[in-house]
């Protein structure tokens, strides 16, 4: 249904789209361009770009942890294989 509902929706904007022409278009962009430029929105992207580059640093850290332990686990478990001598 969902699927259905996305799909209508696509080809109403597209007829739309179709018929209000290029005019309408470059009105669109320019509005568009206007709230893009707008300070208060580019403070609030600034912000989030701030957000982001440091969950990413942090999951970074986080997966150099995990990497470093599981090659650590990993290690141990050959070197204990390889000590231990099988029975004559």
């Amino acid at each position: 249904m969902k699927k259905l509902t996305l799909l209508a929706g696509v080809a109403v904007g597209y007829v739309l789209g179709s018929r209000a022409g290029h005019e309408r278009y470059e009105q669109i962009k320019a509005g568009a361009s206007k709230v893009a430029h707008n300070p208060k929105v580019q403070a609030a992207a600034g912000k989030a770009q701030d957000t982001v580059a440091q969950q990413a640093a942090t999951a970074a850290d986080v997966a150099k942890e995990k990497v470093s332990d599981a090659a650590s686990t990993a290690a141990d478990k050959v070197r204990r294989e390889t000590s231990v001598q099988p029975a004559p």
